[in-house]
């Protein structure tokens, strides 16, 4: 798997070998999962794609040819050298670079443009500026996200380059034991839902997989992951892998860069921008709340430098015996199914995350095809034996009539959402039924960090459903920009929106714990012609779930920060079937159809009797290893 050094001087030998003295090699580099190769002639990725090809057969590593830093365009001559080389028909939109791998990122309307006949306009750029071109489609509505995380990119180059380096130092450091002792430990969320953090150990190295707090718990020991066990130390992991940009997935992932922590951090490419959004916004509420910051925006920025995005299925080493790959899993916006491959063939880990096994509007369903599955580690949020979620149709057609009925009387719609995932699942369900005539025609306001997530979304369109991704790329419509569809750019606007015309408010938080949604809310509740609309997991403990159970009244914080008791007068109605999560049928389906029965199923992730009763469940009916751990329990998987 991962090399000795006696094994680098082999790669960098074959390396040598395979390509001729004209390319100009300078110096071959370990940097994070990657090899890269220094060269005064980039364009030897086109001229000498055949022998690296060989080369990438002969030592089963990912390589990258990068340009070396003495040949390279200065900045600005290079970009009015593109400008220049590429037609204007293409409408350049955006050029950016990033010296620490040597590439120009353009982005623009008509990609194909920038690429030209057989790449034949990338090689030109290639040649002239000597930079390495990468195009993207310019998104048809700026993310202020996305554009943060790149000023942090570029402005902390040179400490990328170091982290990088040491990154790839640590992977392809020589193994000192033979592969073996496979062992887990659950941090967080084992019988309760949040704070995820797994703990994968073998005798050579230790991979956290996420990072979570848990937003229903006021406890702090039970808020964030039991870090502080003797046996967890952050500056001995080799990696950490987010499956998904929920804070009970990601939120605490900063706090290890204030604590030592100096290495690598996977996920996929947009779930760098969506847990950045997050984090920061964590950090707002938490500051606005007058609540003690466990890390500040410098750690969320370390976590940002440290962070190496990863596309579906692309096989990487993160540990001298560990190899991972990301799937795609159907939660949202780039959740992942985690595939950790240990030594060769020893034993094959798969780390559901959240998972949906059922197409949507907004993605597709969770991928199933590993090869090979020894332990899968799944969640069980909706697991109960009662747990039988609508299907999606039918959950479409209640929201439907849920929602006509309220305009109908002259109510308003008050569906609090989280502002990743549901929001745009429930924004595409409304722009649909709309346009069909199925649902009332209504005014639809949008608030929060909604906008700022969708922008995210349509900056990324081939992580989306077949239907949203043709759409956006082919057809030039972007069904998130409707035309029924007003984001609220001010607080001001919402008292006129509440005496207002009926309508439908769509906004965050999704467990009315903190955003706009609970200003709407207090104003709302008492009116019995309106209606609140639950469509997401309502955690024990939130202020949301309280409401689910249509309690009379709740106390909730005014503007002033005064504790003020709501009469909840409002209708209100849960819609299951909108659910980024499996339901009970969905979860045993996919471990029933996975290529390979496993040998241990490791339920987690869901109310404390759902774990012990689904893993009773799987034990009993399919004679697989099923096992439900408490919080602090180590597992020997081999």
């Amino acid at each position: 798997m991962a090399s000795t050094e006696k094994d680098k001087e082999m790669i960098r030998k074959t390396i040598f070998e395979h390509l001729p003295k004209e390319a100009e090699l300078t110096r071959i580099e370990f940097e994070g999962p990657s090899l890269a190769i220094y060269t005064k002639k980039p364009e030897i990725r086109i001229t000498q794609s055949k022998a690296i090809t060989e080369i990438v057969n002969l030592i089963k590593k990912r390589i990258v040819i990068r340009s070396d830093p003495s040949v390279r365009m200065a900045e600005p001559e290079a970009q009015k050298t593109i400008i220049e080389i590429v037609t204007r028909e293409a409408e350049i939109t955006n050029v950016l670079f990033d010296p620490t791998v040597g590439e120009v990122i353009i982005e623009a309307k008509k990609p194909g443009l920038v690429i030209g006949k057989d790449g034949a306009t990338l090689n030109e750029i290639v040649v002239k500026t000597r930079w390495i071109p990468r195009v993207l489609r310019s998104p048809p509505k700026p993310s202020k996200i996305i554009a943060h995380v790149r000023h942090s990119l570029y402005s902390g180059s040179k400490e990328r380059e170091r982290i990088l380096r040491n990154v790839g130092e640590r992977i392809y450091r020589p193994l000192l034991h033979e592969v073996g002792d496979v062992r887990i430990t659950m941090l967080g969320a084992a019988r309760e839902v949040g704070r995820s953090a797994v703990l994968v150990e073998t005798r050579e190295s230790q991979v956290l997989i996420d990072c979570g707090i848990n937003p229903g718990s006021t406890k702090p020991f039970e808020v964030f992951p039991r870090f502080d066990v003797a046996q967890f130390d952050p500056s001995n992991l080799d990696a950490v892998v987010i499956s998904h940009a929920h804070l009970d997935h990601c939120g605490f992932l900063p706090f290890l860069f204030k604590y030592g922590f100096d290495g690598p951090v996977y996920c996929s490419v947009p779930n760098l921008s969506l847990m950045t959004l997050l984090q920061l916004d964590y950090l707002d509420v938490m500051s606005k709340q007058g609540m003690p910051l466990f890390y500040d925006q410098k750690d969320v920025r370390e976590s940002v430098l440290h962070t190496v995005p990863l596309r579906f299925g692309v096989v990487t080493d993160i540990a001298p015996d560990i190899r991972l790959t990301l799937h795609n899993a159907g939660h949202i916006l780039g959740s992942s199914v985690v595939h950790l491959h240990v030594g060769e063939g020893y034993h094959n880990i798969v780390y559901t995350g959240d998972f949906k096994y059922g197409k949507t509007m907004l993605l597709e369903a969770a991928a199933r095809d590993f090869p090979r599955v020894e332990t899968i580690i799944t969640e069980a949020t909706y697991s109960g034996p009662t747990d039988i979620m609508p299907a999606r149709e039918e959950a479409e057609q209640k929201l439907t009539q849920i929602i006509n009925e309220t305009l109908t009387r002259g109510g308003k719609v008050l569906i609090p959402v989280p502002a990743v995932g549901r929001a745009q699942e429930i924004m595409l369900v409304l722009d649909e039924y709309m346009k069909r005539g199925m649902m009332k025609e209504a005014p639809v306001f949008i608030e929060g960090m909604i906008s700022e997530a969708t922008a995210i979304h349509t900056a990324h369109p081939e992580y989306l459903s077949r239907e949203v991704r043709n759409s956006i790329l082919n057809e030039g419509i972007n069904p998130f920009e409707s035309d029924y569809f007003t984001v609220v750019e001010h607080p001001s606007a919402r008292q006129d929106i509440v005496n207002g015309e009926p309508s439908i408010i769509v906004a965050t938080a999704g467990m009315l714990e903190g955003g706009p949604i609970i200003d709407y809310f207090q104003q709302l509740a008492e009116d019995s012609r309106n209606t609140i609309i639950f469509v997401s997991y309502q955690i024990e403990g939130t202020l949301g779930r309280r409401v689910q159970k249509k309690v009379p009244e709740v106390s909730v914080f005014n503007s002033e920060g005064k504790i003020k008791v709501i009469k909840c007068n409002l209708e209100v109605q849960t819609v299951d079937g909108f659910s980024g999560h499996s339901d009970r049928r969905q979860i045993i389906g996919y471990i029933r159809k996975l290529a390979s029965k496993p040998e241990n199923v490791i339920v987690c992730h869901g109310e404390r009797s759902k774990c012990i009763g689904l893993a009773d469940y799987l034990r009993t009916r399919y004679k697989i290893n099923a096992i439900a751990p408490d919080v602090l329990e180590t597992i020997r998987l081999h």
